[in-house]
C-alpha cells in the first residue's frame, strides 16, 4: 500500500500542477479524495492490515489527502486569479478615450412650426383645444350648415369608415368618417362652453384625393374661433396682421378676398404679402406678390344654433390655416409629402 500511496502522490501532484481548468481541478479532487476516490479505497482496506500497519498506512493516507486538498485549493485560487485578470484585460476601459455619443433626436419641422404658432396665439389670449379625428356626419357636416344632400359636401372628398351590422344606423347623423377639416371641434367646444371664446385647434385633416408635391391625403391644419357679443371682421384682420407679422418676423399686409364656405357668412380667403420678396413678386408667390395662406369668415347663424347658441346674442369669426405650407416656405421644402415620409435622411436636415 505504501507504493500505491507514492504513486497516488506523484500522479496527483503532476495532475494538479499541469491543469489549467477549474472544472478539471474538481475532477482531480473527486478522483483522489472523493467518496469513491483512490485514497478512500485505500482507507477502506485498512481493516485487513495488522494494527501497526493500519496505523502507519492510515496516517500516511490522511496526510496525503490533506496535501492533495491543499494543493487543489492553492491551484484553484491561482486559476481564479488568472481568470479574473483575463476578464479585466478584456473589459479594460481607457477612461481618457472620448465616449461614443448616443444619437439624439430632435423636433420635427412641423412640430417646431406648430409650437411657434401656438406661442403667438397664446400671447394673444387664445387657448389650445383638440377633438377626435374620427368624426360623425353630424359634427363634420350637418352642424356646419351642410345637411344631407347639400351641394357643398362635394367640396370635400371624404374617407367614410366601414361599419359592421351592429354599428349601422338609419340615423345619418352618426355615420363615421375621418374628419375633412377641424371645424367640428369648434362646434363641440361651443356645446360645452359659454362665450367669450378664443381658441385654436391644431391637428390633422384627411381628404380622399391624389397626392403630389403640393397635396397629401393628410395634412396639418390649425383652426381658430373667436366668439363674443361684438366681434367684427376688423377684429379678425387685426389678429391676422399681428399673427403673420410675428410669424414671418417682419411687417406684412393682409388682404381679404370674397370666397364661399357653408359655415361662415361672409367668407373670405386670406392673402398675405409675400415675406420672401416683400410683395415684389417671386416664384414662391407666382409673381403676384401675395400668398394665399388661410380661409376664414364670420360664423354662420346656423352653426351657432347647432351648438346651442342664440345667434342674436353672439357673433364671431373662424379661420383655418394649413401650416404644412408654412413649413414648406420656412424650410424651402419642394415636396409636401416629405413631411410625413418618416425618412431620416430628410428629417436629419432640421
Amino acid at each position: 500500500m505504501e507504493q500505491e500511496l507514492k504513486k497516488i502522490q506523484t500522479h496527483a501532484r503532476e495532475a494538479i500542477r499541469n491543469t489549467a481548468d477549474i472544472d478539471l481541478l474538481e475532477q482531480i479532487r473527486v478522483k483522489y479524495v472523493g467518496r469513491k476516490g483512490a485514497l478512500t479505497a485505500i482507507l477502506r482496506r485498512l481493516k485487513d492490515l495488522p494494527l501497526d500497519g493500519r496505523k502507519k498506512i492510515g496516517d500516511e493516507a490522511n496526510r496525503l489527502a490533506q496535501e492533495i486538498e491543499r494543493l487543489i485549493s492553492e491551484k484553484h485560487r491561482e486559476l481564479d486569479a488568472t481568470a479574473r485578470e483575463t476578464i479585466l484585460q478584456k473589459e479594460r476601459l481607457d477612461v481618457t478615450r472620448p465616449g461614443a455619443r448616443a444619437e439624439r433626436g430632435h423636433m420635427h419641422p412641423v412640430t417646431k412650426m406648430l409650437a411657434e404658432i401656438e406661442r403667438i396665439f397664446h400671447s394673444m389670449g387664445f387657448e389650445t383645444t383638440d377633438g377626435p379625428e374620427v368624426e360623425t356626419d353630424f359634427y363634420n357636416f350637418q352642424a356646419l350648415n351642410m345637411p344631407p344632400g347639400h351641394p357643398a359636401r362635394s367640396m370635400w372628398d371624404t374617407f367614410w369608415l366601414r361599419q359592421d351590422e351592429k354599428q349601422k344606423t338609419k340615423d345619418e347623423r352618426n355615420r363615421l368618417l375621418l374628419r375633412t377639416h377641424i371645424s367640428p371641434v369648434q362646434v363641440r367646444y361651443m356645446e360645452t362652453h359659454n362665450p367669450p371664446i378664443r381658441i385654436i385647434v391644431p391637428g390633422r385633416s384627411y381628404r380622399y384625393e391624389a397626392t403630389d408635391a403640393s397635396h397629401d391625403f393628410q395634412f396639418e391644419y390649425i383652426e381658430g374661433l373667436v366668439v363674443d357679443k361684438n366681434i367684427s371682421v376688423a377684429n379678425f384682420k387685426a389678429i391676422m396682421i399681428d399673427f403673420f407679422s410675428r410669424l414671418f418676423k417682419k411687417q406684412v399686409t393682409v388682404r381679404l378676398r370674397p370666397s364661399y364656405f357653408p359655415f361662415t357668412e361672409p367668407s373670405f380667403e386670406i392673402d398675405v404679402s409675400c415675406a420672401i420678396c416683400n410683395g415684389k413678386g417671386c416664384s414662391m408667390c407666382k409673381r403676384t406678390g401675395w400668398l394665399e395662406l388661410a380661409g376664414a369668415g364670420m360664423v354662420h347663424p346656423n352653426v351657432f344654433k347647432a351648438a346651442g347658441y342664440n345667434p342674436k346674442n353672439v357673433q364671431g369669426f373662424a379661420f383655418g390655416i394649413g401650416f404644412s405650407r408654412l413649413v414648406s416656405m420656412r424650410y424651402n421644402i419642394p415636396d409636401i409629402r416629405l413631411l410625413n415620409s418618416g425618412d431620416l435622411r430628410f428629417l436629419k436636415q432640421f
